[in-house]
């Protein structure tokens, strides 16, 4: 009978096969669904940027923080261009500007949540973040009668304890995925370059209700958007409410019917 003595160096080769193996097995694991997946990917939820469609529809917005001395014009250019919006509204703005609030909604616009106090939201606890949500749609609601269930984090900042919570409490997350960066105060020009350059079916552009030249500027945009062919409408007509899930790029694609079913 022969006896085989394993020295080091089989050791070696024989945990290096071994472990090549177990990471070959993680790697393609990796694009399924299930615990190896889970465990590598720790996957990050996404706020929806933009949607995946064919149909040349793009959602413009405006988030309200500090001041509202040029809503009025704003209002009075999509009405004469018969287009509808969303109104991202934080609660102190409410709070400031009530009539304002009610003139948005009763003009057919969408409103929106955008915090309570525009703090930093990754950064708080759950119980912080649904005092955040809750009192502004609480607010607004009482104002308007609507419902609110679209949110937009200040800053674009988000975490997936944000993106929990705002999903158990019956909000879609909103970003964009065309920044005017009125905010800016770069120009007419610059923003409506910006714009036009950047826009495609299904984004969401990203304006502020009182930004210096966003009054400017958004006749301009309105008018090529049309002559382009797109139709602008309320985010909420825009993204998917069901069966859909969230690229890592954060755009929005609706899962397709199994032929099986």
């Amino acid at each position: 009978m022969k006896l085989f003595f394993i020295n080091r160096r089989h050791l070696k080769l024989g945990a290096a096969v071994v472990a090549l193996t177990l990471i070959s097995a993680i790697y393609t694991a990796g694009f399924q669904r299930g615990p190896i997946s889970t465990f590598m990917n720790n996957e990050r939820m996404i706020p929806i940027y933009c949607v995946d469609t064919e149909e040349k529809k793009v959602a413009i917005s405006f988030d309200a923080a500090w001041g509202s001395d040029k809503t009025e014009d704003l209002l009075k250019i999509l009405k004469e261009y018969n287009v509808k919006t969303t109104f991202f509204l934080v609660a102190f703005w409410v709070d400031k500007y009530p009539d304002m609030v009610k003139k948005i909604s009763e003009e057919g616009h969408e409103i929106g949540n955008h915090s309570a106090s525009h703090p930093q939201m990754s950064q708080l606890s759950e119980e912080k973040i649904t005092e955040e949500l809750t009192s502004t749609s609480e607010k607004i609601e009482a104002i308007t009668g609507s419902k609110v269930n679209l949110f937009r984090p200040p800053f674009g900042d988000y975490s997936n304890r944000l993106m929990r919570v705002s999903k158990d409490l019956g909000y879609y997350v909103i970003q964009w995925d065309v920044d005017s960066l009125d905010y800016k105060d770069y120009g007419t020009d610059a923003i409506v370059d910006r714009v036009i350059s950047k826009v495609k079916n299904g984004s969401i552009v990203l304006f502020h209700n009182n930004a210096t030249y966003t009054k400017e500027a958004l006749p301009i945009i309105l008018d090529k958007l049309q002559k382009m062919g797109y139709e602008v409408v309320p985010i909420s007509q825009l993204i998917y409410k069901d069966n859909y899930y969230i690229d890592h790029t954060g755009k929005q694609i609706k899962l397709k019917e199994s032929v099986n079913q």
